[in-house]
């Protein structure tokens, strides 16, 4: 018998390799499973500023305004879980109608989990702290005031909207809703800029703030995720702050840094996550 060619031998083991692959085995006939946990369903980062990374630093060059930080929770934790997408659209200044007409056009059936943080800015967010900190404390606390009105008046039904319009667009996805942290220790370590009157009122419009989504959240079926615990002691004027006072850029200010996105965010929403 004359012996097979290289020629055939080479034919014969390129099409026994592509048999054993088509069938689930390595060449050697070890079972090749595809990896367990290899990659999480594909995720959507929505919302404002908080879920976006402003203050954080390391701004991503093509978000443009919408500041998204490679050091905000959203993209640490697809750096760390590696889903099968990542649809990153939360935007700082985001509103309600904002994730309603431009942040649902990357969610789909196939879309495993979704985050958002959103509603500061439909309360007037921006607007409340640049009164507090220029106009004294009269004058803020006539504008929380204001947004305190707008949060358990109006901003309900624009959460309900907007939790309807995400289950609508992803209607297989886990829902992670996150609110908002105090911004300041009172009494705390700063010698200036607003009162202790000032810093109270703030705190306690975030608790009303937070006690409106949580609440919404809830009657959408969504998980919600409580940031003040983590936060506390990290707060402003603290020894040890996860958030910006007033700085330059003047739009990180009230924002949290890297440490309030790595340590005050991302543990919550990974418990979350499951």
């Amino acid at each position: 018998m004359r012996p097979p060619s290289a020629h055939l031998l080479r034919r014969t083991t390129l099409t026994l390799t592509t048999l054993f692959a088509a069938i689930g085995l390595t060449v050697a006939g070890v079972a090749a499973a595809a990896p367990v946990g290899a990659s999480e369903p594909g995720y959507a980062a929505l919302g404002d500023s908080y879920s976006s990374g402003v203050g954080a630093g390391s701004y991503i060059s093509s978000s443009g305004d919408c500041d998204r930080s490679t050091k905000s929770f959203p993209y640490l934790w697809q750096a760390a879980h590696s889903p099968s997408s990542f649809t990153f659209v939360a935007c700082s200044g985001a509103t309600t109608a904002d994730v309603l007409s431009g942040q649902l056009s990357g969610l789909n059936s196939s879309t495993g989990l979704v985050s958002i943080s959103i509603g500061g800015n439909d309360a007037g967010f921006a607007d409340s702290m640049e009164t507090c900190v220029l106009d004294g404390t009269s004058s803020c606390l006539s504008a929380v005031s204001t947004a305190e009105a707008y949060i358990n008046g109006p901003l309900a039904a624009k959460l309900d909207s907007t939790y309807a319009a995400i289950r609508a667009h992803a209607p297989n996805a886990h829902v992670v809703v996150l609110d908002y942290p105090h911004l300041y220790q009172v009494p705390g370590s700063c010698l200036f800029g607003i009162s202790d009157t000032s810093r109270t009122a703030i705190n306690g419009a975030a608790d009303q703030l937070d006690g409106v989504i949580a609440k919404r959240a809830a009657n959408a079926g969504f998980t919600f995720v409580d940031v003040r615990g983590a936060f506390t002691g990290h707060e402003i004027c603290s020894s040890n702050s996860w958030l910006h006072s007033t700085t330059l850029p003047i739009d990180e200010s009230y924002h949290p840094t890297a440490a309030g996105q790595s340590g005050g965010y991302l543990p919550g929403f990974t418990s979350a996550a499951g």
